[in-house]
């Protein structure tokens, strides 16, 4: 199994909806036409019903405000109030990072010790991981977007 692009297609989701926003206002703009789920697969390169997924995904976590049939999402709180570490846990929910190998012989003494030993391993990355993740912001995201893209660029 490869692994889940839901934290990153997640947080291109929310990002968009921010940017988008954003860049609107300044230009006096109405939204809605670039904040539909068919626009934003666009953007994530994957299908409007996968985008309805994340939406409905984010909202359940507060990060997302949507109206069904409306094309007018909001974010739940500001970008700034938003980490990764959030995100990750409204799309991933407990599944971590990495995963131990469960196909091993379970009578391999050196194979049962070698999956328990990496196992504390892995929980210490995924602790480090969460920690770093959490200081992380939405808002971190978007200006380092708009630092390389420009102030009024729209995402793609």
């Amino acid at each position: 199994m490869g692994n889940s692009t839901r934290l990153s297609d997640t947080v291109h989701l929310l990002a968009t909806v921010q940017i988008v926003r954003e860049v609107a206002l300044r230009k006096g703009e109405d939204a809605r036409a670039c904040l539909s789920s068919a626009a934003i697969a666009a953007s994530i390169h994957t299908n409007p019903s996968y985008v309805r997924q994340l939406m409905m995904t984010a909202s359940r976590a507060g990060l997302l405000v949507c109206e069904r049939g409306r094309a007018n999402p909001v974010l739940g709180r500001p970008a700034r109030e938003i980490s990764l570490l959030d995100i990750y846990r409204a799309v991933e929910k407990e599944k971590p990072l990495l995963r131990l190998d469960t196909h091993i012989n379970p009578e391999c003494n050196v194979g049962i010790g070698i999956q328990m030993s990496l196992g504390s391993s892995y929980d210490k990355v995924q602790k480090c991981a969460e920690e770093c993740m959490a200081t992380i912001t939405l808002q971190d995201v978007i200006d380092g977007f708009y630092s390389r893209m420009g102030r009024d660029s729209l995402p793609d």
